[in-house]
């Protein structure tokens, strides 16, 4: 194998590498959006943050940044349920923001860190995974009994 054609594999295997990681953890996303990827706790019960039963694939929430109107948009992913505005937000990026207003009855969360769900009284509660665990539970595969904290 010439030098060339295995720095061409190389390079190429690390270009993978980088995009199968930026896919799984959410770093790269259009239009300001972040999404949220939630669980259930089948045939049990949550202690804290882990399911005593079978952890199952739930919905996901989409969340899209309108930073000039300080405004977050949200929705659940392939749902007939109309989506959902916050407002009188304070917004850094699509992963960091607080809202104080809007819809905050039917969001699961009105304070997003680092692009994870911050619980607060107002918005309903939900468990979340990270999104490569999502597609695991999703695939009917096992992938553990913790959500996200």
């Amino acid at each position: 194998m010439s030098w060339a054609f295995r720095t061409f594999l190389i390079s190429t295997a690390t270009v993978a590498a980088l995009a199968a990681y930026a896919w799984a953890t959410d770093k790269v996303a259009w239009q300001g959006e972040c999404t949220i990827y939630t669980v259930r706790c089948d045939q049990g019960e949550w202690q804290a943050n882990r399911c005593s039963g079978t952890l199952r694939a739930a919905e996901r929430y989409r969340f899209r940044t309108l930073k000039p109107h300080r405004e977050v948009l949200f929705w659940i992913v392939a749902s007939a349920e109309p989506s959902g505005k916050l407002t009188d937000c304070a917004i850094e990026d699509r992963r960091h923001w607080v809202c104080k207003g809007g819809d905050a009855s039917r969001s699961i969360t009105l304070h997003m860190v680092a692009g994870q769900p911050v619980a607060e009284a107002g918005a309903g509660a939900a468990h979340a995974v990270e999104k490569w665990r999502w597609w695991l539970l999703r695939a009917g595969l096992p992938a553990g009994s913790e959500a996200l904290e």
